[in-house]
Formats: C-alpha cells, sequence, structure tokens
C-alpha cells in the first residue's frame, strides 16, 4: 500500500460527515473527566484515543506547576501532564471552571458561546497567569471581557477579506506564489484578538478529509504555487498520523517547494511537539514554522525544551506577534520578548499591528506606537531581533511593512540619513547620477 494511503486509513473522519456527539463521546471518552460537559466533545476529531504521544523528556514538574496541579487537577499525575492528550481534554472551556482557577472580574465573562469566540486555555497556560494579577498580560489575552462585544466603525468580521479569496472551502489564495490552507478551525487555547474569530470554533472549518482533497486538487492544479502554509485553528491539534497524511499529499506535488505550519502550541501547550512528532516533521522538509509568541512569560522551560525538539529536527523558526494594548505594547517588554526568543533559537519575523476584527478595539495602539517600539529597538539591539512592523491591509491588500522614517532627503548630490542616536549623515546618492562610461 501507497505512504500516503496507509496514513489516510488512520484518519478518524473520512468524509464531510461529523460522527455523532454520542459516538465520539463514547469512543474517545468512555469516562468524562472532570469539569467537562457533552456539549464540547461533540467534535473531538484532533485525537487518537489509542496510543500516547507524551515527551518524557522533562517528566518531572516545576514546583510552582506541581501545587497548581494539585489544587486544580488533583488526582492527575506528571504523566497527565506532559501528555498533550490530557492537556487538551482537561482544557477549560466554561465560565463556571474558569472561575474556579481565576476569579473573575465583573467585566470578564463569556456572553454567548454560540456567536462570540469560545473560550478554552490549556490547564499548562492557565497555570503561567497568577489568580492574584487581574491585569496580567497572558490573562488579557486569552480570558473574555466585556470589551469583545464593542463594535467600532473600523472594525468587521473579516476585515481580511480572506472570504473573498477563497477559491476552495478553506483555502485563501492572496499572493500569486502561496497559500494558506486552514486545516481545522480548532485550537487548544483561544486567544481573544483572533483574526479568524469569525470562523475558529464553531466547526466551520472541519478537519475533514473530503475538504482537504479538494484544496489539495487547487494546489495541484495550480503550478504557480510553490509555497503552503498550514494554518486553522492550530494544526497541531491534529493526531500525528492526519498532519502527516496532508504533508506527504502536499509533497506528491512538484511545483510545492516550501511547507510552513503556523502554530502556537509550544507558547499554550509546549508538550505537544513530541520525538515522534518532530521524527515525522523530518521527513517532509523543507518545513518551516511560524510561532505564535506575545510575552516574554510564555518562554518557559518546557517552550524551551519544545523549540529546541524542532531546531534541533533542522525545522526554520520564525515569530509571529501581534501588538496589543496592556501587553507587549512598550519597547522594554518587547525587546526582553524578541530576546529571549532568541535563546529558544527562534527568529523574530514579523510584528503585526493588531487586525480591526470585530470587538478589538481594546487590544489596539495607534501605528505610531508601534513605530516607537521599532525605532526603541532598531540599534539598541542586534538586528536579528528586530521583527519586521507590518499591517494586515484590510480589504485583502496584504502585509505592508512600516518603519521609522530614517531618510531626510537630500543635500546636494548627498541622501541625508538619521540614525538610531538621532544623528545626522550623508550617504554619497546622486540624484541623477552620471552614465557609466565604457
Amino acid at each position: 500500500m501507497h505512504k500516503a494511503e496507509a496514513s489516510a486509513e488512520t484518519l478518524i473522519i473520512e468524509d464531510d460527515e461529523p460522527p455523532s456527539s454520542r459516538l465520539a463521546i463514547d469512543t474517545l471518552y468512555p469516562v468524562l473527566p472532570s469539569g467537562m460537559d457533552p456539549i464540547h466533545l461533540t467534535r473531538p476529531v484532533f485525537l487518537l484515543p489509542a496510543k500516547k504521544t507524551t515527551s518524557l523528556r522533562h517528566p518531572k514538574l516545576r514546583p510552582e506547576i506541581k501545587a497548581f496541579q494539585k489544587q486544580f487537577f488533583h488526582g492527575s499525575t506528571a504523566r497527565d501532564w506532559h501528555d498533550w492528550q490530557w492537556q487538551v481534554r482537561n482544557r477549560i472551556h466554561t465560565y463556571e471552571r474558569l472561575n474556579q482557577i481565576l476569579p473573575l472580574g465583573p467585566d470578564e465573562f463569556l456572553a454567548d458561546n454560540t456567536v462570540q469566540l469560545p473560550l478554552s486555555i490549556t490547564p499548562y497556560y492557565a497555570s503561567l497567569i497568577p489568580k492574584d494579577v487581574p491585569d496580567h498580560p497572558l490573562r488579557r489575552c486569552v480570558v473574555p471581557t466585556a470589551g469583545e462585544w464593542v463594535k467600532l466603525p473600523c472594525e468587521s468580521d473579516d476585515p481580511l477579506g480572506e472570504d473573498h479569496q477563497s477559491p476552495v472551502p478553506g483555502l485563501v489564495h492572496r499572493y500569486p506564489d502561496r497559500v494558506l490552507f486552514l486545516l481545522t478551525d480548532f485550537c487548544s487555547t483561544y486567544c481573544r484578538y483572533c483574526t479568524r474569530s469569525r470562523v475558529v470554533g464553531h466547526g466551520g472549518i472541519r478537519a475533514s478529509r473530503a475538504r482537504w482533497e479538494k484544496a489539495i486538487a487547487y494546489i495541484a492544479a495550480n503550478p504557480c504555487v510553490r509555497d503552503v502554509l498550514l494554518s486553522g485553528g492550530d494544526p497541531l491539534t491534529l493526531s500525528d498520523d492526519r498532519l502527516e497524511w496532508v504533508l506527504s499529499r502536499l509533497r506528491q506535488i512538484p511545483h510545492v517547494e516550501i511547507i510552513r505550519i503556523g502554530t502556537k502550541m509550544p507558547a499554550v501547550l509546549p508538550q505537544r511537539i513530541t520525538p515522534a512528532l518532530v521524527k515525522m516533521l523530518k521527513k517532509y522538509h523543507p518545513v518551516w514554522m511560524s510561532l505564535h509568541f506575545i510575552h516574554p512569560d510564555e518562554c518557559t522551560p518546557e517552550t524551551h525544551t519544545a523549540c529546541a525538539l524542532l531546531a534541533d529536527a533542522g525545522i526554520p523558526l520564525g515569530s509571529q506577534t501581534v501588538l496589543l494594548k496592556g501587553v507587549n505594547d512598550c519597547v522594554q517588554t518587547m525587546t526582553e520578548l524578541m530576546h529571549r526568543l532568541m535563546t529558544l533559537r527562534v527568529r523574530p519575523y514579523y510584528l503585526y499591528q493588531c487586525d480591526p476584527i470585530t470587538g478589538s478595539g481594546h487590544f489596539r495602539t495607534s501605528i505610531n506606537q508601534g513605530l516607537e517600539i521599532i525605532r526603541g529597538m532598531r540599534g539598541f539591539t542586534t538586528g536579528y531581533a528586530v521583527p519586521t512592523y507590518v499591517v494586515d491591509a484590510p480589504g485583502g491588500g496584504g502585509k505592508i511593512p512600516l518603519m521609522p522614517d530614517y531618510v531626510s532627503g537630500h543635500t546636494g548630490d548627498d541622501l541625508v540619513l538619521t540614525n538610531y542616536e538621532n544623528r545626522s549623515f550623508t550617504y554619497p546618492d546622486p540624484v541623477q547620477a552620471s552614465p557609466v562610461q565604457g
């Protein structure tokens, strides 16, 4: 049997019809974990129940995490904590459960789970949030607030126009030579500023092989596509076998040169990065990863281990950070984050201006604030640590880089430049250069 066909046999879903809620619960969770209700188990298609994919490289828990686990997940073991599937099954997804762990304020609530971006936080990520700091940056990013129900005139559900650049469901073709392939709409932890909050967590982009086949057929029929970005939701919520099925099919397309995976797992669920996953990914090089980090507190020993596994496997790692008010909107915090990422062997790549998604106004800073952060970093730290500040243009215009203005103009035949210390220098640059004599 061909490798791709053999991998397909391991898929949980073989068509577009979801399994019944009862079947999903009985098959994957014979005994419901404490704190979970059946409504959140209607589509757990990203898990394989039969085998463990636990990383045992660091089985001993840090004291603060061990105390957190003992208090809120009594009866679980260190082995459970290191099992990414246990983390997903025990994610915090109800207001009542969250309030037990992080006493909530009057403006912290999930008003309507059917239309609002759902609540989901892994136990690991929750353990990083101090319960007595109501404005902690990580808390602001994952705990729902009343601000999500304030829609400004400039905001929309699909500000980037992805729905209008989608030739087949779950695939966006905006740039000439690359496509965005959304494998699933599920994340283990939902960021409250998510650009795709209109679809993420609501079942509109299921992890279905039939849908994937249509997207792969489109890619195969368009030789201009040399780069495929796998995203979602989070592609790494899929089992190793299902992810490998996609990778193997893409690798059969001659004109696909690069495969990238966008994920936040090293920050919110580093236990997902297992030796087995990495061994599988290595077979499909060149594979790159875009990792999502927003604050230095996400750069933990567990994250270091996860990134080391990926980097040691020859997978280039880049970071994508969203500029968020009250989270990372100062030079000191942003510089510290980028420095920590460098020690993780993650190259700072993009700093995004927060997209004008519906209900995100309380997260957005001014453009000038972003430019001042770049100005405060450029020249004061290594160039590798300075990300490119971009605005993803509303309406589908793509990423537009922004930089502080370091060019003052021309003086005669010289270009006048201003450096990071605000000192002026000239560079020979005749406006009308003389032709080269042959």
